[in-house]
């Protein structure tokens, strides 16, 4: 779907003479967009001082870009007249549709039909504000904002009409192209918005507030796309709380889905994810300034040893990390700074030179060069008056201009970077970031941007999954696929027991058929001979036994785990196994299909790890039939997508030399 023409439009259309209207209106002209302004109100002969038209059939031509702030019955018709006449695209503002189905059952039902009346119209929302473009001076949007005009920034999409309304009025120096809400997405979806923003050059990066995923495969097209282009994508996604994931729902009628399947997906997609407002807006600039960054090595220089401290902590957990100085460096910074300095990394270089201009530039630069992927200044400018510390904005724009390194200024606290240094600091392309926390999340998202996976994810059904299968049967199942399993029988009496064994090899491992948590009801007895099998089955008492030669020498016990996760695909869970899996939680998730790299990766991520590569003087476990049990699980995900509801085993007993799955479970249609 094009949207060219109603996000950059040269006329634009207003229905209705509100309020809401006349601010669109307003807002246009102090934007200073240059295009035809036409509002459509019959009752007035002109809006907020601009000719009114009666009827959409009486304007010039068809506009490019139309808000529509009327109910949502007259909106409804609106964009049918607007789909005929060849409109470029509109903004639904009115809301009582899908997201109101809790209050109005027909609310979903009025979707439909405004999908349907629009065509190939392009719409945002309903429910939405609509969209702001600062590059060309041209916004769809009824109500204050905090937006320039711009030559070049970046886009922000969001869900919340609320939250973009804040997002325009930030005071960090972040040059904001694009504003659009997308409401709720009944027609153009996020990823759809997004795919034709980064069509724009003048765009840098593309920041998404998520509250859902709407088509997978949309985002997959979205994210090949930007890293073809290479226009890095962030996001911050909601819905990891129970009560944000049920606001979620209520709020804008799209399936929020687990936060594990959110997790995997965007990390699928080589989309790193932020958690709050402000580290997502200090991404959005370091991104903006100078792209994904190449590795973590960053420096950190300071006139104190508090800050380098502070620092030195925050970083501990964030996969950056401080490198040692070497001698070329040490060099530079003995010349800058003298003998009566301490050279590490973080730097504190006191205040021997402070306020000397060419002498701070010299340390500083100091602390850039190619084995550093961001050199972080901290300086706190003083609410009283900041222009006094001008000898650090200069040092700092020397440093960039002098080296072309990638030089940030931070402030520890937000408030002590006012917005005309930040301002400052961006146009000579250094990179102002507020908060060291938020400093040091920024850093870390722009060292996590990849290329997205080439594999696309496996789709799951809908179709009710109510049927569990037995222990056995998914285990045999399983091993259709390449699983390992122990020899087994299954049996019925004591007397089936006794003569089962006679082909098994002990010792075994009885087990009770039918039950959800084996553990729980004593139905699952380890160590058992040949001898004592009969008495065991007997003792167990359910209507079917399991019998199973146990897998001795274990290295390790994991969990592979397959959820149906309708808004994500198939979540693959791998972690520490066996009785304690609750109690550790010592997991990581992936999407299926994943690669044995990805799982391999993964496999080193848990706190387990060691266990899995020799811990202590102990053997290490089989990497390779680890990965190969990942796979068969897989490969029978793959196989009954369309009605699979999960499989999960626990554990797979890891020796030296092989891996097995004692216990499985499956449940589909």
């Amino acid at each position: 779907m094009n949207l060219t023409r109603l996000l950059r439009p040269n006329s634009i259309a207003v229905i209705g003479g509100g309020a809401w209207c006349q601010q669109v209106v307003l807002q246009s002209e102090r934007m200073g967009y240059s295009g035809q302004i036409w509002p459509v109100y019959p009752k007035a002969n002109e809006v907020a001082g601009h000719q009114a038209y009666a009827r959409l059939e009486d304007l010039p031509a068809a506009p490019d870009a139309v808000f529509i702030g009327i109910n949502r019955h007259a909106t409804i018709e609106a964009v049918q007249v607007l789909s005929r006449m060849g409109a470029g695209g509109a903004v639904c503002f009115a809301s009582g549709f899908s997201e109101a189905t809790a209050e109005d059952v027909t609310g979903g039902a009025l979707q439909d039909q405004l999908i349907k009346a629009a065509g190939d119209m392009p719409i945002l929302g309903p429910n939405c504000y609509g969209f702001i473009n600062a590059l060309d001076g041209a916004l769809l949007w009824p109500d204050q904002h905090g937006a320039t005009p711009v030559d070049k920034g970046v886009a922000i999409l969001t869900q919340s009409s609320n939250i973009s309304i804040n997002l325009t009025m930030q005071k960090r120096g972040l040059p904001i192209a694009y504003m659009v809400t997308c409401g709720n997405m009944a027609q153009t979806s996020q990823a759809q918005i997004a795919a034709s923003l980064i069509d724009d050059p003048r765009v840098t990066a593309v920041g998404l507030h998520v509250e859902g995923f709407k088509d997978i495969r949309e985002w997959e097209a979205l994210a090949a796309k930007a890293h073809d282009k290479g226009i890095p994508l962030i996001a911050l996604k909601v819905g990891a709380s129970e009560q944000a994931q049920a606001a979620t729902v209520s709020h804008t009628a799209s399936l929020a889905g687990s936060d594990a399947g959110a997790q995997a997906l965007l990390a699928r997609l080589g989309i790193p994810r932020l958690s709050t407002l402000p580290e997502f807006l200090e991404a959005l600039k370091l991104l903006h300034c100078y792209g994904p960054l190449p590795g973590g090595n960053i420096a950190s220089i300071s006139c104190s040893g508090g800050e380098a401290s502070l620092i030195a902590d925050m970083v501990v957990g964030t996969g950056l990390n401080f490198p040692h100085l070497n001698q070329d460096k040490k060099a530079r910074l003995r010349d800058a700074l003298g003998p009566m300095v301490a050279l590490s990394n973080p730097l504190d270089y006191h205040t021997y030179i402070w306020r000397d201009e060419e002498a701070m530039a010299r340390a500083w630069s100091g602390m850039t060069g190619d084995d550093i992927h961001l050199t972080v200044s901290i300086v706190d400018y003083p609410t009283t008056d900041p222009a006094d510390w001008a000898c650090a904005t200069q040092a700092a724009l020397r440093v960039r201009a002098e080296t072309g390194a990638r030089f940030a200024v931070a402030a520890t606290l937000p408030e002590l970077l006012p917005d005309t240094v930040a301002q400052e600091l961006m146009t000579g392309g250094v990179v102002p970031l507020m908060g060291l926390r938020e400093a040091l999340s920024a850093t870390r998202a722009a060292t996590q941007i990849s290329a997205p996976a080439t594999d696309p994810i496996c789709l799951p059904g809908k179709v009710d999954a109510t049927t569990t299968l037995t222990e056995a049967q998914a285990k045999q199942a399983l091993a259709e696929c390449g699983l390992l399993i122990p020899q087994h029988r299954t049996v019925r009496d004591a007397v089936e027991a006794r003569d089962a064994v006679q082909k098994l090899q002990a010792p075994f491992a009885v087990k009770g058929v039918g039950l959800a948590h084996k553990s729980e009801h004593a139905a699952v007895r380890l160590g058992v001979s040949a001898a004592d099998v009969a008495d065991v089955a007997r003792d167990i008492g359910t209507e079917e036994i399991l019998i199973e030669e146990m897998i001795t020498g274990p290295v390790v016990e994991l969990l592979i785990g397959v959820v149906r996760d309708l808004a994500h695909g198939f979540v693959l869970t791998l972690g520490a196994g066996g009785v304690r899996t609750e109690i550790l939680r010592d997991t990581v998730s992936l999407l299926v299909p994943s690669t044995a790299n990805d799982i391999r990766v993964a496999l080193g991520s848990l706190n387990i790890a060691p266990l899995l590569t020799g811990y202590r003087g102990q053997p290490a476990a089989d990497m390779d039939a680890i990965i190969s049990a990942v796979q068969a699980v897989q490969a029978y995900v793959m196989q009954n997508a369309d009605t699979l509801g999960e499989v999960e085993i626990n554990p797979l007993l890891c020796t030296p030399d092989t891996a097995v799955a004692v216990d499985a479970l499956i449940r589909k249609a």
